[in-house]
């Protein structure tokens, strides 16, 4: 049998030949990154993928060169403009020249990228993603939570070497106003691939100490903008929405709202805003209790001073009336021992014994009810006195400061801190052991 074959390379060489003399010299092409390298001399491989309308099966692939020469050019281009990152799962467009070797077979060299096109499937996926949230019933979940008007217990998300976490704690454990907080980290990933599942294990190891802690911070500090792609993630979001604590978000961005910015308990700019945040809560509730301890004062004060003016009137008006009685009493005492003879001697005699028994008796009410009305404001007036700190000073007791501020219980200060006791007369400056 006389057959003549062509050896494989012929027959992949007259493909290249065919490619080359009837493919255009460039298309635009929309594709998925299924998967994306870069190597140690900078070339950028990629494998871009199509699925179908199902979002799972793949019915188109090829590989993708983008040479280091243009990477340079093209990644800080695509990132300023679309503030992401060229990752695993994005859509882009792409223009392309079609390749084909003997050796490594078919590829596309990409040559320029439309970031545009990113931008506009970026803000498609972010509303398809919150859309789907409220479909579910769960946006809102986390906002309708109560959060503990002081905040104690604070659980944090944050990476161990973030600056913004060290900025965070400081602020609140340095607070100039003495107050304390317990903070927990749990230690994620701010950033990259592993992001949004260490944030979710993150929020799993909270879960179990749910019941003791009062409220979640997750929070990073500086980054790029396109740091922010793991945030607007729909499986980390549900997880946001339907956490049992009220979430705080500081990740740092003023201008760029994540999805997890929008589903977050209280959404605040930075790290450092959080902090503020958490410290004006305290701020607000020393606030009503010096509020209410005038309030208290001016009440009793003003008690105090109505009855005296009461008791005043009072005794000013029964003077002349008891006066009165007796007058009349002495002038009907008068006209009847002036209109009877020797005979009705004893009955005058005994009307004169009435009336003395009754002003008697009209004279000890009326001791009883000012002395009734004396002492209520001698207890009113002793209560006045029990509240002046002054005055329970001088009862041998003292009060001690911390950094301005009456210090309540030993626990809230440190060992060798300068303090200051106040006596009835005089200050006393120490340290604590």
């Amino acid at each position: 049998m006389d057959i003549k074959a062509l050896t494989l390379y012929e027959v992949l060489g007259q493909v290249k030949t065919v490619l080359k003399n009837n493919a255009p010299p460039a298309w635009w092409i929309v594709a998925e990154i299924g998967e994306l390298k870069v190597n140690y001399s900078g070339h950028c491989y990629l494998e871009l993928i199509e699925k179908d309308d199902d979002g799972i099966s793949i019915r188109a692939k090829a590989r993708a060169t983008i040479w280091s020469s243009v990477f340079r050019m093209l990644k800080p281009y695509f990132e300023t403009t679309t503030n992401a990152t060229l990752v695993a799962g994005m859509k882009v467009m792409l223009k392309v020249s079609a390749e084909f070797h003997e050796l490594y077979g078919f590829s596309l060299n990409i040559t320029d990228i439309e970031p545009s096109f990113t931008l506009g499937e970026l803000a498609r996926q972010k509303q398809e993603i919150i859309r789907r949230l409220k479909a579910d019933g769960v946006f809102e979940m986390n906002k309708g939570l109560h959060l503990p008007e002081l905040p104690r217990k604070i659980a944090v998300i944050s990476s161990v070497t973030a600056a913004g976490y060290g900025d965070f704690h400081d602020q609140l454990t340095r607070n100039p106003f003495g107050y304390k907080f317990y903070l927990r980290l749990f230690p994620a990933a701010m950033q990259g691939k592993e992001a949004e599942a260490s944030i979710i294990e993150a929020l799993d190891s909270i879960y179990r100490y749910d019941d003791f802690f009062d409220v979640v911070v997750l929070i990073r500090g500086g980054g790029s903008q396109s740091d922010l792609n793991c945030f607007n993630s729909y499986w980390l979001a549900s997880h946001l929405c339907q956490f049992p604590l009220p979430v705080l978000t500081g990740i740092g961005h003023e201008q760029d709202e994540t999805i997890a910015d929008l589903v977050a308990h209280t959404r605040l700019k930075t790290p450092t805003a959080v902090a503020e945040f958490l410290i004006s809560r305290f701020q607000l509730a020393d606030e009503k209790i010096n509020e209410l301890s005038d309030n208290l004062i001016d009440a009793v004060t003003e008690k105090v001073s109505h009855e005296k003016e009461r008791l005043s009137r009072f005794t000013l008006q029964l003077k002349p009336a008891a006066r009165e009685m007796l007058n009349d009493a002495s002038g009907q005492l008068r006209l009847m021992q002036s209109g009877m003879a020797g005979s009705v001697k004893h009955l005058v005699l005994r009307q004169s014994t009435l009336l003395t028994s009754k002003a008697v008796r009209l004279q000890t009410q009326v001791r009883e009810n000012l002395s009734q009305r004396q002492h209520k404001i001698r207890l009113l007036e002793e209560k006045c006195n029990y509240l002046d700190p002054f005055t329970i000073l001088k009862r041998g007791y003292s009060i001690t400061y911390y950094q301005g501020k009456a210090l309540k219980n030993s626990i809230d200060i440190a060992s060798g801190e300068p303090i200051e006791t106040r006596l009835a007369e005089g200050f006393i400056k120490s340290k604590t052991i």
